[in-house]
């Protein structure tokens, strides 16, 4: 076995081999660029190498940088991770010439399925279902249409050598074909180097099926059962569950023996991914093989009990696969929740800024949490914007989806808008929770995954006010306990007042609407008034932003998080922010708003596609590509594109004036 690793990646992957490696004694090398100097990943490993600038092609896709790393802190075997240079390759081979150990499968093997053309080319050969569809290599514009026309809409394009749901594009009639390969084309060669598409039949209503292969050294190859991955969105994964809900046994044998043929058919060995499409009906086609571990690996781990990383250096340093198929079997069932730095209701708009407050669910036998970053670290926008994955298990599917609710409804984070709020409709929506799943499910059940926007719940004014009464009386305390007189009566504040109720007004605002909570003090505790009703309100602070709150005969649990004038209220699952408003705080008033559309994070013009001149609204008017998607801007309302900001190819910092524009 080895005695020294390096992890060619960041994040919670890295943070995930480096937790197996110190349970097996490996020591292990991280690598970071200068936007991770202070990265979890860097702070958990035994050594650090600085690789570069923040630009991943400057730094972790630097193949020459890393080997350099790995030579100079003595590490034998490089651990890819996913994405990066995980499928390369030339990194993979570049490995093998300097003597150190590829922790993942040959060269030859990530070649043989790296391009989606060719490998469904071999699968085809080795009876492994295939989606009717165009594989080859003319890549005309004109004769990839004619093929879409020849397979009947809807299709679907894929770069040939993508993954994570980049470079694909629906297309649902013929007119809008060139368009869409135009688009996927573009996104393929910035995230691929390689702008080669095949187009295939899409399938209505898919499951996206994938099973977990494993193959050793010595020409063992064994499959650890299926996970479901439907549920998506802009074709990339948002949860994923073990075992696949109503997977009948035989078709499970079916799916993992073809899985294994696939495997087999590129002699691989490690830890592999082989997806399929599946109709409501059963019938299964190959999609694409991931030659890598899988972000969604967890909940294989967890219906299983094995540790896949584990799997992965021990066959990597030469030995068997540490069990047989026979001696395989599922326990339980498993759900993994992604939660991302991103605004569900802004078409999942990535975010960025500072963790000011992060508390996750506790950890235990049924709850997991797999992260990369700490509170007080910060989502940049040149990684991918994944906070943490969350991972539930239990005895059953109904068991595990309970548990799910309550560790979304137990994680609070501050500082970046999250799909957490999102993640809890999605477990809660009777069409996932009866297990009726195809990757078109959140647009299916669009109306329940993304309500109108409701009037906030008066208990959520109500428990900020008692926080801040709460913490009032905390600071005085303080205050008091450092003053010469700590008994003054002065530094209490109990509302006390000679002849006379106290009484006060705290306010808030929720956009433009004002809500003012009036508060008089009682004996044991406050008489608040909300929009005429009156509740008596106790209250008590407890650990980590916590506090338990008496409405009148109610007992709540909450947490409120104070920054700046914002206060962010955790509630029965929900989310809110409400901002504290003073009507005696003066603010400067500011200039008239300018005409222009800004760009809604750091990123770089990819495409122009208006004229200046009248435009309607919803008009597409540029693509802004940032943290690896791209993001159309349209014009918000009908007027006049006068002109753009920046040139196709330019760089574009946060809040940037993208066109001039003037509305009708």
């Amino acid at each position: 076995m080895f005695s020294k690793i390096l992890i060619a990646n960041r994040g919670e992957i890295a943070c995930r081999v480096i937790k197996t490696a110190r349970r097996m004694g490996i020591r292990t090398v991280a690598v970071y660029s200068e936007a991770d100097a202070n990265a979890r990943h860097v702070r958990l490993a035994d050594e650090a190498v600085l690789l570069g600038p923040a630009a991943a092609r400057e730094s972790y896709l630097v193949a020459e940088k890393i080997l350099d790393a790995a030579k100079r802190t003595g590490a034998q075997a490089i651990h890819p991770g996913y994405g990066f240079l995980s499928e390369n390759e030339e990194f993979a081979e570049a490995c093998a010439a300097a003597g150190v150990v590829f922790i993942g499968p040959p060269a030859s093997a990530i070649r043989a399925m790296g391009s989606k053309s060719a490998a469904k080319a071999l699968m085809e050969k080795a009876a492994v279902p295939l989606t009717p569809g165009y594989h080859g290599d003319n890549q005309d514009p004109e004769f990839l249409k004619q093929q879409a026309d020849a397979i009947g809409y809807p299709v679907l394009i894929k770069a040939a050598a993508g993954g994570g749901g980049k470079g694909m594009r629906l297309v649902e009639k013929g007119e809008d074909f060139i368009a869409a390969l135009a688009s996927c084309q573009r996104e393929a060669r910035s995230s691929f180097g390689d702008d080669h598409v095949l187009v295939e039949k899409y399938i209505t209503r898919p499951r996206h099926i994938e099973i977990q292969v494993f193959g050793d050294t010595q020409g063992n190859c064994v499959y650890l059962f299926e996970r479901d991955c439907s549920v998506q969105r802009r074709h990339q994964k948002v949860l994923e569950e073990a075992p696949a809900p109503g997977m009948p046994a035989e078709r499970r044998r079916q799916m993992g023996e073809a899985a294994v043929a696939a495997a087999k058919a590129v002699g691989y060995v490690g830890a592999g991914t082989v997806e399929f499409i599946a109709n409501q009906d059963g019938s299964f086609y190959f999609m694409e093989m991931n030659t890598r571990l899988q972000v969604e690996h967890p909940v294989t781990e967890m219906i299983t009990g094995q540790d896949l990383v584990e799997w992965q250096l021990r066959v990597a340093a030469g030995e068997p696969l540490p069990l047989k198929q026979e001696q395989l079997e599922i326990r339980g069932h498993a759900l993994e929740a992604r939660i991302y730095a991103e605004d569900a209701n802004k078409g999942f708009l990535p975010s960025t800024g500072r963790l000011l407050h992060l508390a996750p669910p506790a950890e235990g036998l049924h709850v997991r949490v797999d992260t990369g970053v700490e509170e007080g670290d910060e989502i940049t926008p040149h990684y991918d914007p994944m906070i943490a994955k969350l991972i539930v298990w239990d005895e059953d599917r109904e068991a595990a989806l309970a548990r799910m609710r309550q560790a979304l409804a137990d994680y609070r984070v501050v500082g970046v808008t999250t799909n957490i709020d999102f993640l809890s409709r999605l477990v809660a929506c009777p069409a996932f929770a009866g297990a009726d799943l195809d990757t078109g499910l959140i647009e299916r059940q669009k109306d329940f995954l993304f309500p109108a926007e409701a009037e906030l719940p008066r208990d959520v004014f109500l428990i900020a006010t008692v926080a801040g009464l709460l913490r009032e009386q905390d600071d005085a305390v303080a205050a008091s306990q450092r003053s010469g007189d700590p008994w003054s009566p002065w530094s209490q504040r109990d509302g006390w007042r000679m002849n006379i109720a106290a009484r006060r007004t705290v306010s808030y605002r929720v956009g433009e609407t004002q809500v003012d909570v009036g508060v008089a003090y009682a004996a044991d505790g406050w008489v608040l008034t909300l929009r005429n009703e009156t509740v008596l309100a106790r209250g008590r602070l407890l650990a980590h932003d916590r506090l338990a709150v008496e409405l009148d005969d109610r007992r709540l649990m909450a947490s409120v998080v104070a920054v700046a004038e914002k206060r962010h209220i955790f509630l029965n699952g929900g989310t809110y922010v409400i901002e504290r408003h003073d009507p005696l705080h003066l603010v400067e008033a500011g200039g008239a708003q300018g005409g222009g559309l800004t760009a809604p994070m750091p990123g770089k013009v990819v495409a122009l596609l208006a004229q200046p001149g009248p435009v309607e609204k919803g008009a597409p008017l540029l693509i802004l590509e940032a943290m690896k998607m791209e993001h159309t801007i349209t014009a918000p309302k009908t007027g006049t594109l006068k002109a753009f900001r920046f040139a196709v190819g330019e760089q574009v910092a946060d809040g940037a004036e993208l066109v001039d524009f003037e509305a009708a």
